[in-house]
């Protein structure tokens, strides 16, 4: 996968857990995508990085909808 059909993929996360998460604002859902993506800057196989990103982004999400 190339780096620009990773974001590309990064950003159909970003809208599709904003459109979810409605109740959040939507750079603040941005932010969590952005900050779960670059915690696997050091990744070497990247395919499944937009898989990654989206279920931490949830997991981040969820949290903060218990709180």
């Amino acid at each position: 996968m190339s780096i620009d059909e990773e974001n590309r993929q990064v950003e159909r996360v970003v809208d599709r857990l904003a459109g979810v998460h409605a109740d959040l604002p939507h750079q603040r859902v941005e932010q969590i995508v952005h900050e779960a993506h670059a915690a696997f800057d050091a990744g070497r196989v990247r395919d499944f990085i937009p898989l990654l990103v989206e279920r931490s982004a949830k997991r981040t999400i969820a949290t903060l909808a218990g709180s």
